[in-house]
């Protein structure tokens, strides 16, 4: 018996297997006033995707597409950790991100030219805690995509791939997530991959290959059930208008530039820049003389289409000449130049320079309690510790633009940085600071967050944080001319534009950290990824020699200027002794030395102060809080009570051990009270410790002076 939804449409549902689990797409059950709306359920995680488009072409010079990914606190059964907010508001970080992750496979498959608007929205209903939902919401969009008989050239499928064990596997649990060496993102159609991500510890390119071959062929079923779904509701085509420049206009432009593109370009930059301003002026000043006051109306089609011709040229010159819109063979990379130390003031500082690419980045470091909290509807949400933040404002582009808070790039580059110096960074017991790492553009001209990979590393290692390995990044592009592949290393602005492929490598001499690659073009074969990746590493090895010859090895010594951190590992069952009834020992101890004092459940303490007697004063106190008694250890004690027998003797702070009559001295005694009274300090030696732990002391041959 088929279910009809109250606007009179069946309820239509299709399932599959998918990596072990029922995949099932739902339409007609919510959401009947959307262009297309659908819910996907995987485990106990359901997804809503939602899909509107625009009536009428929008009076743009893009695409406007937007694609957010919306976390939901009660789909994990949470409700926010902040104090003062328990609605959502704002997208997280973590959220903008996965928006990102589901935009970048999708916006290729659009047509050049649509300006149809399109909102698309995933929102998780429910989670289930055995995996992370991100994927299910990047099926989500597409197939709520393929319902709205937009030109969508879908469908898109993801899956997020680990590697446990030598085994790939998807959808793994935060046990699995942790014991992972790869955090592998692909994103594909049927007949090859369009997008991927990932961070890694120092993985081989071998397994990274093996996993997109592996995620490539895991993901078809996902695709084919969105397919099964779309020929079920039959979707009407809808009637829309390409905008492109007209082909007479393009024609006429490419006249005119006949002859003064290629060899005439092939100059440096920024020279390269300033000739192809000049050129573009002096194209819209004959245009104006040719066409009058007809001209006005016109300038910006013709301004696309001199754009066009310039793109066309580009890609000439690579796949005719071999060589590059500066002059540069296509494995050759920018000039470099770097600094450390530049910033006095600051814990480190390095300036990273590739071309007209140019990145400062500062490090400042701090006790760990500065370590930022993460609140996520996914149960693991923990702090992140090391924080990279990205800025490039307009001037970086030679632009006048408003300074705002950083948008959905800024918080991608930086983050894509921040995963390439995760895997190298030292544990907390080893380094227990909080770290934050941000990059200052400066100028741009193509792979800012490859330059900020590579200052960030520089100026950890000159703010003396002991870093595993150092890492380089480089981005690499493709100009496909049929089926031949051209891989460039070291893209510029010119070729990513022109190009068909954006990809980007970090990693150490051993192995990758991070990728990111977007495609322009409809899907790749493994085969032209896996020599890109295989280019890219002789990339890596050139820049990271240079940055090697700015500085070596991280300094020995921290800034004169950054706090200095002290650790100490206690029993956890003692971190109560240290903080007291209602803070009141922790708070004490902070108040009388001027320290600051971080707590881990793991019984990770550290003391920070600028000022070592402080620390030290601090550390003392922890100590005697803390310490466990040691048999054969000398201690200094107070007498706390005299018996008949004995004494008990108060070594540390809730600790007391009993000395008996006859280890008070090597001679006789009657009386306690002949040798010990109540309050006075002696020197006791701890001789054993019996099962029930109570302490056995002993003043016999112990110097009392």
């Amino acid at each position: 018996m088929s279910i009809i939804n109250p606007t009179g449409k069946e309820i239509i549902s299709v399932t599959t297997d998918f990596c072990g689990r029922p995949l099932k797409l739902e339409v007609n059950r919510v959401g009947f006033r959307t262009t297309a709306s659908i819910l996907v359920t995987y485990g106990d995680t359901v997804v809503l995707g939602t899909a509107m488009v625009g009536s009428r072409p929008v009076v743009l010079d893009y695409f406007p597409l937007s694609i957010d990914y919306e976390e939901k606190m009660y789909a994990a059964g949470k409700i926010s950790g902040s104090r003062f907010i328990k609605r959502e508001g704002r997208p997280s970080d973590e959220a903008i991100l996965i928006g990102r992750l589901i935009d970048r496979p999708i916006r290729p498959l659009f047509p050049k030219g649509y300006r149809q608007e399109v909102q698309v929205v995933s929102s998780v209903l429910s989670m289930d805690p055995n995996f992370r939902p991100d994927m299910i919401a990047m099926i989500a969009a597409s197939a709520a995509l393929m319902l709205t008989g937009t030109p969508f050239d879908g469908p898109v499928a993801g899956l997020r791939v680990g590697h446990v064990n030598g085994e790939f596997k998807a959808f793994l649990n935060a046990d699995e997530r942790d014991q992972s060496d790869l955090d592998l993102i692909v994103a594909g159609i049927e007949s090859g991959i369009t997008m991927v991500e990932a961070g890694a510890n120092e993985v081989s390119e071998e397994v990274i290959i093996d996993a997109m071959t592996w995620a490539q062929e895991a993901l078809q079923p996902a695709i084919t059930l969105q397919r099964e779904l779309a020929a079920k509701v039959a979707p009407v085509a809808q009637e829309f208008q390409l905008v492109l420049p007209n082909d007479d206009i393009q024609k006429e432009v490419d006249a005119w530039v006949e002859g003064k593109l290629g060899d005439n370009l092939r100059k440096p930059y920024p020279e390269r820049n300033e000739m192809v301003n000049e050129l573009r002026w002096a194209f819209h000043e004959a245009m104006t003389e040719a066409h009058g006051d007809d001209y006005k109306a016109l300038h910006d089609e013709y301004d696309e289409a001199f754009t066009m011709a310039v793109h066309k040229d580009v890609r000439k010159g690579i796949v005719e000449d071999g060589l590059r819109p500066d002059g540069r063979k296509l494995e050759e990379i920018r000039m470099l130049s770097s600094e450390v130390g530049l910033l006095p003031r600051t814990h480190g500082s390095s300036i990273f320079t590739r071309g007209v690419t140019q990145a400062l980045n500062i490090i400042t470091l701090a006790p760990l309690s500065y370590a930022q909290m993460v609140d996520t509807m996914e149960v693991d949400d923990g702090e992140r510790r090391y924080m990279h933040h990205y800025n490039a404002p307009g001037y970086t582009v030679g632009e006048v633009r408003r300074l705002s808070g950083p948008g959905r790039r800024e918080i991608g580059h930086g983050y894509l940085a921040e995963r390439a110096l995760s895997a190298v960074l030292p544990t907390e017991e080893e380094f227990p600071y909080a770290i934050r790492s941000v990059t200052e553009i400066m100028s741009q001209n193509g792979s800012t967050s490859m330059a900020a990979t590579c200052s960030s590393c520089l100026a950890l290692m000159d703010a003396g944080v002991p870093i595993k390995a150092p890492v380089s990044g480089i981005a690499m592009g493709l100009m496909m001319d049929g089926d031949r592949p051209y891989v460039l290393s070291d893209i510029a602005d010119a070729e990513d534009f022109a190009g068909d492929m954006d990809f980007k490598v970090t990693g150490t001499a051993k192995g990758i950290t991070a990728l990111q690659m977007d495609m322009k073009v409809h899907g790749l074969p493994i085969e032209i990824l896996k020599q890109a990746i295989d280019q890219s590493k002789a990339g890596r090895a050139h820049i990271l020699e240079h940055m090697l010859t700015i500085i070596a090895a991280p300094r020995t010594h921290l800034s004169p200027y950054a706090p200095r951190i002290e650790k100490i590992k206690i029993n956890p069952d003692k971190i109560g002794a240290v903080i007291g009834k209602g803070g009141e020992v922790i708070n004490k101890i902070t108040a009388e030395t001027g320290a600051m004092i971080d707590i881990k459940d793991d019984g990770l303490i550290t003391v920070a102060s600028s000022d070592t007697a402080s620390i030290e004063r601090a550390l003392e106190w922890i100590r005697g809080l803390t310490e466990e008694p040691e048999v054969g250890k000398i201690y200094t004690g107070r007498v706390v009570t005299i018996k008949d027998f004995g004494a008990f003797v108060n070594i540390m702070p809730g600790t007391d051990g009993m000395v008996h009559i006859s280890q008070l001295s090597d001679a006789r005694v009657e009386q306690v009270t002949d040798v010990l009274h109540e309050g006075q300090t002696v020197k006791v030696l701890l001789t054993g410790i019996d099962e029930k732990g109570r302490l056995s002391l002993t003043m016999k041959g112990v110097d009392q002076n």
